[in-house]
């Protein structure tokens, strides 16, 4: 049975590992442009997508509630 709080610490579960793999994703970035100046444009697309999702996001539930 779920209740309030196994959905809040789910919430928080998956929250924190986006975090970890955007911080993650973005660090690769970093390393492969400084060491063998070459841009990886998939990662900069997807942490751009991402970024564009998450402004999208709190611009609506903003909105919203």
């Amino acid at each position: 049975m779920l209740d309030e709080r196994s959905i809040m610490h789910r919430y928080k579960a998956t929250r924190l590992a986006v975090l970890v793999g955007t911080i993650m994703m973005f660090a690769y970035f970093t390393y492969e442009l400084v060491t063998t100046k070459v841009i990886r444009w998939d990662l900069f697309i997807i942490l751009a997508a991402m970024a564009a999702v998450k402004l999208a996001a709190r611009f609506y539930y903003a909105r919203t509630n």
